[in-house]
């Protein structure tokens, strides 16, 4: 996913209302090494880059930022909405070094539910997690987690350490956590 990187003078509120009106998207561009800058993306690009993105993945997508002739691997860290438009008002990116590990929030997918002898019996599937924080190098990131409940039993669960982790991600959760359950209806 590209878009292009800008960077603005202040953080003053005039400039971001300026930014924002027309049509930009204010944010902070920060690094581990880096100090944070202030930047602003054009904001009908950011909306076109939102529309191809596969809902809940955006935690785990590495977005490349052109700023000029030079390209910034990042990863959005924060983003902050529109209370009644929805309509993105503040981006933070983290920027990526190959051999600096990240902390990133993967989702996790529960699939196999139309199989499920417990949901056949009158059950219910209940997500109790939704992501796994891990950490890794940011050649190694997961798109996404995918965790089979086909087999599952009424009153039965599937845990953390059922998911299968690659070797180079390291889970910062604990593996005995409950992540889907099959719960039979009252």
């Amino acid at each position: 996913m590209k878009l292009s990187l800008f960077t603005r003078a202040s953080g003053k509120k005039s400039e971001i209302k300026k930014i924002r009106r027309e049509g930009n998207v204010p944010g902070v561009l920060y690094g581990v090494k880096q100090e944070a800058r202030n930047i602003y993306i054009h904001g009908s690009e950011l909306d076109a880059v939102f529309r191809e993105l596969k809902a809940g993945l955006l935690p785990t997508t590495v977005f490349t930022l052109q700023e000029g002739h030079k390209t910034i691997k990042a990863l959005v860290k924060d983003i902050h909405y529109h209370p009644t438009t929805y309509a993105v008002q503040h981006i933070d990116f983290l920027m990526l070094e190959d051999s600096t590990p990240v902390s990133v929030n993967v989702p996790i997918v529960v699939l196999g539910a139309s199989e499920c002898p417990g949901i056949k019996l009158g059950g219910f599937s209940r997500q109790v997690i939704r992501h796994l924080e891990v950490r890794c190098l940011p050649k190694d990131i997961p798109q996404q987690f995918s965790l089979s409940i086909h087999d599952l039993q009424l009153s039965q669960a599937k845990r953390l350490s059922d998911i299968e982790v690659p070797s180079a991600v390291r889970p910062l959760a604990k593996n005995m956590k409950e992540v889907a359950i099959v719960i039979a209806k009252r």
